[in-house]
C-alpha cells in the first residue's frame, strides 16, 4: 500500500478530529470532517477550525482536491460548505445521506428540503474509488452509527469516523434514528478485515482518564486491545452496545447540528430581518436519557 501523509487537528470543545490527508508525491490532498465551531450558549459560529486547515495547507504548499465528510455529524457543525465557498473545491459524502435527510426532514418539518443529496457535489457509493494524486481512495459504506456513514481508505490509511474509537474507548453509539448495533458490528468487521498494518484514524476522542488526545491506531492494535471487540461475539457486542446506549444522553449539539449537516454544513437561510435561526424540535426523542 502507498503511504499517505496525514495530519490530525483536535477540537477540544467537541472531541472531534479534522484531517488533512495528502499524496506525498503530487502534494494533492483532501480535508476530512472539517468542523465549523459553534457556541450553543451565544448562538455564534466561528470558522477558526476550518481556517486552521487552510493555513496548514498554504504553509505546506498542498493542492486541495476534495472536501469530504464521513457522515452527517451529530455533535458539531460541518465546515464543508464554508470550505467550498473559500476554495471552489467539491464536497462529497456517501450516497445514503439521502436516507438520513428523509428521517430528519420529518423531525424538523423541513417541507422544502431536497432529500436527493444535491447539497453535495458528489455522492459516493459503496466500493467506489477516486484519485487523490497518485493515491487510490476507496469508499466503504459503514452503517451502524448512522445510515450514511462511510469509511475512506486512502493509501495505507482508513478514516473510520464513528465506528470504533481508540482501543480504550471501544465503539460508537448506535441509537440515533437509523442507527443499528448489528449494522455497526458488521461495519467494524469490514474495517478489521483490512490489512493489519492499515492505519486507522478515528472521528472522536474523549480522553478517558484524562489522558492526552489520541486519534491514530491500527487494525492490529484494535484486534488486540479494543475494549468492545476483544473476546466478544456478535451477540455480546450487540447486547453491550444496546445496553450502554440506553444510558447515554443525546449529544448536546445534536438537534442544533443535524439541521445544518443534512444540508452539507450550510447554515439556515437568512430571514427578512437579516438573521439566521436554528430550529429545535421539542419532545421528538422521548426515549432519550436525560443528561446532567
Amino acid at each position: 500500500m502507498k503511504q499517505s501523509e496525514v495530519a490530525g487537528f483536535y477540537d477540544a470543545r467537541t472531541g472531534s478530529i479534522q484531517y488533512v490527508v495528502a499524496c506525498p508525491t503530487t502534494r494533492k490532498y483532501a480535508i476530512i470532517d472539517a468542523v465549523l465551531a459553534y457556541n450553543e450558549k451565544s448562538g455564534s459560529t466561528r470558522t477558526t477550525n476550518a481556517d486552521l486547515l487552510l493555513a496548514y495547507i498554504a504553509n505546506h504548499s498542498l493542492e486541495l482536491e476534495w472536501i469530504l465528510d464521513t457522515h452527517p455529524h451529530a455533535d458539531h457543525f460541518s465546515a464543508a460548505s464554508y470550505l467550498r465557498s473559500r476554495t471552489g473545491v467539491p464536497i462529497a459524502i456517501g450516497e445514503h445521506v439521502c436516507r438520513v435527510q428523509e428521517i430528519w426532514k420529518d423531525i424538523y418539518n423541513y417541507a422544502d428540503l431536497l432529500c436527493n443529496g444535491s447539497q453535495w457535489d458528489r455522492l459516493f457509493s459503496n466500493g467506489e474509488s477516486f484519485k487523490l494524486g497518485d493515491l487510490t481512495a476507496r469508499v466503504m459504506h459503514s452503517p451502524g452509527h448512522t445510515l450514511a456513514s462511510v469509511t475512506y481508505v486512502i493509501g495505507d490509511s482508513a478514516f473510520i469516523h464513528d465506528t470504533v474509537f481508540m482501543p480504550d474507548s471501544g465503539s460508537a453509539r448506535a441509537d440515533f434514528p437509523g442507527g443499528s448495533a448489528a449494522a455497526l458490528w458488521q461495519s467494524i468487521q469490514d474495517i478489521l478485515a483490512l490489512p493489519e498494518e492499515t492505519r486507522l484514524f478515528v472521528g472522536h476522542d474523549y480522553r478517558p482518564g484524562g489522558r492526552e488526545a489520541a486519534w491514530a491506531t491500527t487494525v492490529a492494535e484494535q484486534k488486540k486491545k479494543n475494549a468492545h471487540i476483544v473476546g466478544q461475539s456478535r451477540e455480546d457486542f450487540i447486547r453491550l452496545r444496546e445496553s450502554r446506549d440506553k444510558t447515554l444522553p443525546i449529544p448536546k449539539l445534536m438537534l442544533h447540528a443535524l439541521q445544518v449537516n443534512i444540508r452539507a454544513g450550510a447554515l439556515p437561510y437568512v430571514e427578512e430581518n437579516g438573521q439566521r435561526y436554528l430550529k429545535i424540535p421539542l419532545n421528538t426523542l422521548p426515549g432519550s436519557a436525560w443528561g446532567s
